[in-house]
């Protein structure tokens, strides 16, 4: 077999990790397609549209660390760049790549399909770079592999997406076969000046406090820096909180762990433990309108230790040269002990059992949820208040909950979900998502029956955008009904020929003990998704969904300055 340009992306991409690659075809990457499964290294997954390969992509990275998508150009790129602005917004490597016209049209006036209508076709290379942290385009196989190295390269440093633009007559073109991927993988050294001064600078700080509390932040993850936070806490014996972003970056088996720090929304009692310290260990926070529940509250200042992704602030002065990983674990080796914010115990929320003949509702499916989830389990929360029911669950050890603040967009869980539990097949998947928001992306529950993926969806049916509702309410917010558990058996007719793609499972849940007796179904359904629609009253939602809603909305609402 003569190698290629398209075997030598489908080798680095293999090297990198990834088992599968999503795809939806077109025809300016049919050759590419071709040439990757020629390679053999991946399996090819296809989607239902661009936008949900572009958040399947999303999905598949938060689980296996970087993630592909093959589109075509222009109708495919373009809606996939949504994908990438969350990958972007959430510190995923997904790299995009695009089939792009022949070579020989680039500058020959030549009008093509799938185009503006113009003849310049360099327009998605210019709004793609926007949304990624390198951009390519391959016309030629000579320039290929130094082009794909860097793309590849960039993206794993920065934990952002990345775009490659290959053109249609270019993929099967002969092309050298890779070396070793080390360099790909390796980050650059730190600069151990500022990292020394940094340290120094940090445990004076800490030195002259009593009552210190970790806050632990949503780009943590990306900053795989999980490990030295857990040595960092034990060290320092200390209070640890996290983010409602960063809900599972901490074990809350932990006898440190005290709660999500949400502002006025946060967890009982961990309010106070921030605001009562007088040493805060920031790693890794976003502070935006949601997480400071509409500009009230954020946690930074003289008495805080900022430690970002690139860079430590500390008593008024900043140091950057070092990743975060390598500053946690310099200052776990020096710094002293500080138990004194360990005085009050963690109490997770307690939520009542319901008397399971009554019409459901939010507080008794949030509690039966929470009693499906063990340690081997993914937890996605929608954007709605799916959130605010994760943050009051308590998680097992091993647990984990994904979900999507900072980008938001709604619909993104179903595709998101669909990519993670293909990168983590021996886990249990398990999504819940409001009526509104499914209805944006319900199409790849298909795929999830089409690759027997046993993810369990809790359809929250309340008719309606309610987080929409509680922020700013209008006749836009609600939505038409569907028979949602009716979908599966749509999704049931499987691949011609293929057997394979018929253990979709609707169900309906309309009381605690409709809901009870769905899940030991769903549990037993190993072959395929299992959707239960639950349906709640419209004002049915949590307290806290309620109060941020407020706040948020009287952010939003500001007159001009």
């Amino acid at each position: 077999m003569a190698f290629t340009v398209g075997h030598y992306l489908a080798e680095r991409l293999t090297q990198i990790g990834l088992k599968h690659h999503f795809a939806v075809a077109g025809d300016y990457n049919l050759i590419l397609l071709d040439q990757l499964i020629e390679h053999g290294g991946m399996k090819q997954i296809y989607d239902c549209n661009e936008l949900n390969c572009s958040f399947a992509a999303e999905g598949y990275a938060r689980e296996n660390g970087a993630a592909a998508a093959v589109v075509t150009f222009s109708v495919g790129a373009i809606s996939a760049m949504n994908g990438l602005g969350g990958a972007y917004a959430e510190n995923l490597p997904v790299i995009l790549i695009s089939g792009a016209p022949n070579s020989n049209d680039h500058g020959s006036g030549h009008a093509l399909h799938h185009t503006i209508g113009t003849t310049d076709y360099n327009y998605q290379m210019e709004m793609v770079k926007h949304v990624t942290c390198a951009a390519e385009s391959i016309t030629s196989a000579d320039t290929a592999p130094a082009k794909i190295d860097h793309v590849i390269r960039t993206a794993l440093r920065e934990k952002k997406p990345a775009y490659l633009e290959i053109a249609c007559n270019v993929a099967s073109q002969p092309c050298v076969r890779p070396g070793p991927v080390s360099s790909l993988l390796s980050h650059l050294k730190a600069d151990e000046v500022s990292l020394k001064a940094a340290l120094e600078e940090s445990l004076a700080f800490l030195e002259k406090a009593q009552n210190v509390v970790i806050l632990v932040g949503s780009k943590l993850r990306s900053c795989e820096a999980l490990t030295e936070t857990v040595a960092l806490a034990d060290k320092l014996g200390c209070a640890v909180t996290v983010m409602a972003a960063a809900k599972s970056f901490f074990s809350e088996a932990h006898p440190g762990f005290r709660g999500v720090y949400w502002g006025e929304v946060s967890s009982p009692g961990v309010e106070d433990v921030i605001k009562s310290a007088d040493a805060v260990i920031t790693l890794a926070p976003v502070w935006n309108d949601y997480s400071t529940v509409g500009w009230r509250d954020s946690v930074r200042g003289e008495h805080v230790l900022e430690v970002d992704p690139g860079r430590v602030t500390v008593s008024g002065k900043t140091f950057e040269g070092f990743r975060l990983k390598e500053f946690v674990a310099a200052l776990t080796e020096r710094v002293s002990s500080k138990p004194a914010s360990l005085v009050k115990p963690y109490t997770p929320v307690a939520l009542p059992v319901a008397d399971a003949a009554k019409p459901l509702t939010n507080d008794e499916m949030t509690r039966q949820i929470n009693a499906l989830v063990d340690g081997n389990t993914t937890l996605y929360a929608e954007t709605g208040d799916s959130w605010f029911n994760a943050t009051r669950m308590h998680l097992p050890e091993g647990a984990k909950v994904e979900s999507e603040m900072q980008w938001g967009h709604i619909g993104w869980s179903v595709p998101s979900i669909f990519g993670n539990a293909l990168a983590a097949p021996e886990r249990q998947h398990v999504l819940m998502v409001g009526d509104g928001s499914f209805q944006l992306t319900a199409q790849e529950v298909a795929q999830m029956v089409r690759y027997e993926l046993p993810v369990i969806i809790f359809l929250i049916n309340n008719f309606g955008y309610v987080i929409e509702i509680k922020i700013h309410d209008g006749p836009y917010n609600y939505i038409q009904n569907w028979d949602y558990a009716a979908l599966m058996q749509v999704f049931n007719q499987g691949v011609p020929g293929v057997e394979s793609g018929k253990y979709g499972l609707g169900l309906h849940a309309t009381t605690g003990e409709e809901l009870a007796d769905a899940i030991e179904k769903a549990k037993k359904n190993t072959r395929g998704p299992t959707l239960i629609e639950c349906k709640l009253d419209q004002t049915d939602c949590t307290e806290t969904l309620v109060q941020w809603g407020k706040f948020v909305a009287a952010a939003n609402s500001r007159k001009p300055a």
